[in-house]
């Protein structure tokens, strides 16, 4: 089918066998649902028509494929991670509030992050996030050209943390204990006459296998403000 948003005329809005009205609304719920119960697999028309009572052709008035859905889907995310945030502060406060809303988000759906925080939604919640994060950083008084690629790689990095941490949570329970326990299990173990650098922090080990979110926020934050303070300059 053509790419892009579903006619507005075609979303007629029907009821299901079990006489339930089809809504754009009504099948990201349902999406959202699988995919936190099954994965992303689960985002297929013949599962979400199976869980909305209704023919699977039904879905496509309302999107173009499963793509498109997931677009819908990431979008949603953006704006429950977004939904009343107004910037308090300065802008460095804004940019670091604004980062734990959308790492917070994607947090609260692992098993969907992974696929939905790379994506470009084109839909109104990520019009008004990145509106929200470029509008910061021409408050911290940066050109154009510089908020527009500073906000890139702010987000950037948020969305890779979220991510890379989401992925790890929705593995099996075995395997996330697995990679956390072979920080202080593997890594401790092994002896000073190989790996000298790692005997020498032996004790701190085990912080590899907590997130480096907040730890890369502040950075990032960090570098933005020495950035700005030389762009004044």
């Amino acid at each position: 089918m053509t790419a892009g948003r579903v006619p507005v005329e075609r979303r007629r809005r029907r009821p299901t066998k079990a006489g339930t009205v089809l809504t754009e609304e009504l099948i990201v719920d349902c999406a959202l649902r699988l995919a936190g119960e099954h994965g992303a697999e689960a985002l297929s028309v013949r599962r979400l028509g199976a869980a909305l009572g209704c023919d699977p052709s039904a879905l496509y008035r309302y999107f173009h494929d499963t793509d498109d859905l997931l677009l819908a889907v990431a979008d949603r995310i953006i704006g429950e991670s977004m939904e009343g945030f107004v910037p308090e502060g300065d802008w460095l406060d804004g940019l670091r509030a604004m980062a734990r809303r959308v790492y917070a988000g994607y947090s609260r759906h692992p098993r969907i992050a992974a696929l939905a925080a790379y994506r470009v939604t084109r839909r109104p919640h990520e019009f008004r996030a990145v509106d929200t994060g470029i509008g910061l950083m021409l408050e911290g008084g940066f050109d154009e050209a510089d908020a527009v690629r500073n906000y890139a790689a702010f987000i950037d990095t948020v969305l890779g943390h979220a991510a890379l941490d989401a992925a790890h949570l929705a593995l099996a329970p075995e395997r996330r204990g697995a990679d956390t326990r072979a920080w202080a299990d593997a890594y401790q173990a092994l002896p000073s006459a190989t790996h000298p650098r790692l005997a020498q922090v032996r004790g701190q080990l085990p912080l590899m296998g907590e997130s480096s979110f907040e730890t890369a926020l502040g950075l990032f934050l960090a570098a933005l403000e020495v950035r700005a303070a030389g762009a004044a300059g």
